[in-house]
């Protein structure tokens, strides 16, 4: 494969002469191979929204009882249950396009730009624009838009860490004509990959392949292949959600039938199956679930934390086990210069601004004159970022001219500049590079060299980045055609390093505290993983596990080790997939941080994948489950608090959820059974829904954090949300609060009272039960006295709308006529407040001597 082959016409691209695609050409194959991008999940249409709310089960309840009412004539409470269809319709179409609308911002749909030769010149495209066999110009800067092959290149260098995890650029040579195209990793490569990120030099390339069928297009039809799972607390929800709408549907039919059957109104009685449904079918539950998570997403976006999947928020709070990638992640994902060596001493940089020693002045100085004058490479950067800090501008040489430049070759790993002082005849060379080859190029004695190798072992086990420099003089004349003809003189190391980001320490330590394992997953070198783990106090294992290790072991081993290992170093992409899948085969519910396409596939396997956003790739942030915008990593700590006290909160509301459809679902059977009239219709139940559901996704949903929720270990994985006493307690709080209703009912009819005036106080006992269920639920252990304290605002303003709206309907008479009932006095209103309490108190007396 070469050049010559691409057909066209020629232009000129560095030192040789190229043929390009003509225009007609690229066209064509542009046509057939499609663009050069990856598929994207489409948002959803505002009309596919609107159809899944009208295909809910409660709208429909609604639509049939308007209809019944309308069939039976009465058009004024058919008119109301249509307004409430409007108003749920028109909140849950809103919400639900708030959300998309968020997804939609999250995207990246701008396509890099390309520089091509087509048709005998440079011509700038869209990356989505090029096609198989293009011919690319890549200089320092560019996003590389296409997997390639290097035609030439110059002291070439490209950021490969999105998809290999490596955490320094790796060097690049042209093709040999020979070697066949590769996956990326490693220095001395003639390809170049798309996504991946010239630090340094120039080069011509022509594209080998696109789309899909590049490197990142592969880990893309990994991701394709992977299904996302439901959450636990979302499988619960459904096998509750389908036992109760059975049950409640088999309830409605028997309603419907006895009331046609004993009392001779069919119609009637559909109306008393369609307020049974309603009043027992429990579409708060997925509610509670959508709307927790929502609130709990729109809380954590406060905290910089974009949530892409609602429900991983609350699973994040059970995690046991967080696989962080390395680079960028832990670490900031730039260079900085950590330690110095010069003449036998050794000095470690501060973390402040102090002035640097004397003795290793020469050495910084030589080693910004070795660098490139505007760099793009981050070594490159941190050698100036440290000579513009520590000398002063009379050792920059600034006035001085870039005579000669020496590049990297793959045999002599060491870059040189030639410098021309001002007013003089005599050359400057500066040199630095592998401490090796420098030290190749110096006459070091047999101890020189031995402290030399001393100091590079040192610095390479504390995980540093090692670069030797040295300096040599010239006296003019032509300049040497290697650097190997100098005689350099050795001024010493330089260690770098990709600094650990200052939160993840403490971000750690409470991840420990709250009994969640942090294991580091990296494609860098076991050395450097290392000294990263010391850094930021990741606890030890038994080891480190490598890539090449982790290929030969066997499933089983693989998840008998992994217990132990905290530390996975020289991992490519599909090694970690293998290990968040050995760590769900373990029963761990698995977390996994990371930014680059390397990490896709591991993110989207992984119960929770938390994806960064500030470096993080599309296909990263695409796959993810959390998108932590800031980049810092202790916003994880506040997603798996938020967790904690979204599940804590969800099962309290669960709780109440299944207390308060006791009362209201048993009115409906108990006047059939005494032979009463039916005390509630629709329109009440309505009511009851208008308070059950803020109750549920505002109030209950802005409960705080429990004091000890980050100070006890994850709850089991397989631990039920409806376990055997959390729904025993519910239901005998509804039984009392049903008895007391059902009693006060009776009680006001059999003394002669009317049916408006006996539904009046019925329906005002269990509004005010309903409240007291709220305040009672809103813990497991603490007295309603007690929890009083604790700030909520949005439970006031529950509390406050659900007495405002029973004081509407019992004295506005628009209302009053409405709803059926009869004016209430004071007295009457005391009886139906000691009911409600009357019901409350055995569980109050419960949570105070039994728990």
């Amino acid at each position: 494969m070469n050049a010559d082959q691409t057909g066209g016409v020629t232009a000129s691209a560095g030192s040789r002469i190229y043929r390009g695609l003509s225009g007609r050409e690229a066209a064509s194959r542009f046509s057939a191979e499609g663009p050069n991008e990856l598929p994207a999940s489409k948002p959803r249409t505002l009309w596919a929204i609107a159809l899944e709310v009208l295909r809910e089960p409660m709208f429909m309840l609604l639509v049939a009882g308007c209809v019944i009412y309308l069939l039976i004539g009465d058009v004024r409470e058919a008119l109301v249950l249509f307004a409430s269809v409007g108003v749920i319709v028109a909140i849950t179409i809103y919400q639900e396009r708030k959300t998309e609308r968020a997804l939609e911002a999250l995207r990246d749909l701008s396509s890099p730009r390309a520089l091509v030769i087509r048709d005998g010149e440079e011509t700038r495209i869209a990356g989505r624009e090029v096609v198989r066999g293009d011919i690319v110009v890549l200089n320092e800067g560019d996003r590389v838009p296409a997997d390639a092959m290097l035609l030439e290149c110059n002291d070439f260098s490209a950021d490969e860490s999105l998809l290999t995890g490596e955490s320094v650029p790796v060097r690049k040579i042209a093709w040999d004509g020979a070697q066949q195209l590769t996956r990326p990793g490693g220095d001395d490569l003639p390809f170049v990959y798309s996504g991946s990120l010239v630090t340094q030099g120039r080069g011509v390339a022509e594209v080998l392949a696109t789309g899909m069928a590049t490197e990142i297009g592969k880990i893309g039809r990994a991701l394709a292949a992977l299904e996302t799972e439901s959450t636990p607390l979302q499988r619960q929800t459904r096998r509750a959600v389908v036992l109760l709408a059975t049950l409640g549907i088999m309830l409605s039919v028997l309603v419907a039938v006895l009331y046609g059957l004993f009392r001779g109104g069919w119609l009637e009685g559909a109306l008393a199956g369609v307020t049974l449904a309603m009043a027992i079918l429990p579409e708060e539950f997925p509610v509670v679930l959508t709307v927790f998570l929502a609130l709990g997403a729109w809380r954590i976006s406060r905290q910089e934390v974009l949530t892409r999947r609602m429900p991983a928020i609350e699973t994040l709070g059970s995690a046991t086990v967080l696989c962080v990638d390395k680079t960028g992640t832990l670490t900031m994902n730039r260079m900085t210069v950590r330690r110095l060596f010069c003449g036998g001493e050794t000095y470690d940089m501060p973390a402040g601004a102090a002035p640097l020693p004397q003795a290793f002045h020469k050495l910084v100085e030589y080693s910004n004159l070795a660098s490139e004058l505007d760099p793009f490479d981050p070594m490159e950067k941190a050698f100036l970022e440290l000579g513009a800090r520590a000398l002063d501008a009379k050792r920059l040489h600034r006035d001085w001219a870039l005579v000669k430049e020496y590049p990297l070759s793959p045999g002599l790993l060491v870059h040189a500049h030639g410098w021309g002082p001002p007013g003089q005849q005599r050359f400057v060379v500066a040199a630095k590079g592998a401490p090796e080859a420098v030290a190749g190029l110096c006459a070091l004695s047999h101890d020189e060299r031995a402290a030399l190798d001393a100091a590079v072992a040192s610095m390479a086990d504390d995980g540093l980045r090692v670069l030797a420099v040295a300096r040599a003089d010239f006296a003019g004349g032509a300049w040497p055609s290697s650097v190997r003809e100098f005689r350099f003189t050795l001024l010493g190391l330089i260690g770098l390093a990709d600094p650990v980001r200052p939160t993840v320490a403490a971000a750690l330590a409470e991840c420990y505290g709250a009994g969640v394992r942090v294991v580091m997953i990296t494609g860098d070198y076991p050395g450097t993983a290392r000294a990263i783990a010391r850094q930021i106090g990741l606890a030890d294992g038994s080891g480190i596990i490598t890539g090449g290790e982790l290929d030969a072991m066997s499933d089983d081993e693989l998840r008998r080790r992994i217990g132990q290992v905290t530390i996975f170093a020289r991992v490519v992409p599909e090694q970690k997939l293998r290990l968040v899948n050995a760590f769900k085969a373990n029963g761990e519910v698995v977390a996994m941080t990371g930014d680059g396409v390397n990490d896709a596939p591991a993110l989207k396997a992984a119960h929770i994948g938390i994806a960064m956003g500030g470096r993080g790739t599309d296909v990263a942030r695409e796959a993810a489950s959390l998108v932590l915008l800031d980049d810092d990593f202790s916003s994880i700590v506040h997603a798996v608090r938020l967790g904690r006290r979204i599940y804590n909160n969800i099962r309290n509301a669960m709780c109440y959820l299944l207390a308060v459809h006791v009362p209201t679902a048993g009115m409906a059977f108990v006047p059939l059974v005494f032979g009463w009239p039916m005390a509630f219709f629709p329109v009440h139940i309505v009511f009851l829904e208008f308070v059950i559901d803020p109750a549920c996704s505002i109030a209950f949903e802005a409960e705080p954090s429990e004091a000890d929720a980050m100070s006890r270990p994850p709850r089991a994985p397989g631990e039920p949300l409806f376990d055997f006493w959390m729904v025993l307690l519910s239901v005998l709080q509804g039984v009392s609060m049903l008895l007391m209703v059902a009693l006060m009912y009776g009680y006001v009819l059999l003394n002669g009272a009317g049916e408006t005036e006996a539904r009046a106080m019925a329906f005002t006992t269990i509004v005010l039960g309903n409240v007291g269920l709220i305040l009672a639920n809103r813990s497991r252990t603490g007295l309603i006295v007690h929890t009083l304290r604790r700030p909520n605002r949005a439970l006031w303003w529950v509390v406050g709308g659900t007495l405002a709206g029973i004081a509407a309907v019992l004295y506005v008479p628009y209302l009053r006529d409405l709803f059926r009932f009869a004016p209430l006095h004071a007295d009457d209103l005391a009886l139906c407040f000691a009911a409600a309490l009357a019901g409350l108190l055995w569980f109050e007396l419960y949570k105070k001597y039994l728990i």
